[in-house]
């Protein structure tokens, strides 16, 4: 059993890693010259795709069956109170990047792209924190690091 969830981890903090090179590209692609209207905007979007089929697997990992939030809920129920936190936070981060995303792959108007940068910029360093707290409870349950890197 203490191998398979070592596996799990590892599954874990490579699939972080990947979580964190999304949100990087999205910031990367949202802080190239918004002047080139277009370009821009497929650039984002195209960001954004990864970032939502990233962030999809990120909650079936933690939230599927087996998965971290499901043993964290049998195994700590003093951690309840955290899991729920950031099961909430799962939905409105994967609304919110599919909003956008619909957005863009839509040709939806954004009457102020400069406003649209920010808000997407905003709900990066959302994420930025929401992959900090589930760090943090791991941690407090396992005494496990996942590294920053991940």
């Amino acid at each position: 059993m203490e191998a398979e969830f070592s596996a799990y981890l590892d599954r874990v903090r490579a699939h972080r890693a990947e979580l964190r090179d999304s949100v990087a590209a999205v910031d990367e692609a949202l802080a190239s010259p918004i002047a080139r209207g277009g370009a821009w905007r497929e650039r984002v979007r195209a960001a954004l795709a990864e970032l939502a089929h990233d962030f999809r697997d990120h909650v079936e990992l933690t939230e599927g069956p087996g998965g971290i939030y499901d043993q964290l809920s049998r195994e700590a129920p003093r951690l309840s109170a955290a899991v729920d936190r950031l099961t909430r936070e799962h939905r409105t981060y994967a609304d919110a990047v599919q909003g956008y995303l619909t957005v863009l792959e839509h040709g939806g108007t954004i009457a102020d792209l400069p406003a649209f940068r920010e808000e997407v910029t905003t709900l990066m360093g959302q994420l930025v924190r929401h992959r900090q707290k589930g760090a943090d409870l791991v941690y407090e349950a396992y005494d496990v690091d996942l590294g920053g890197s991940g």
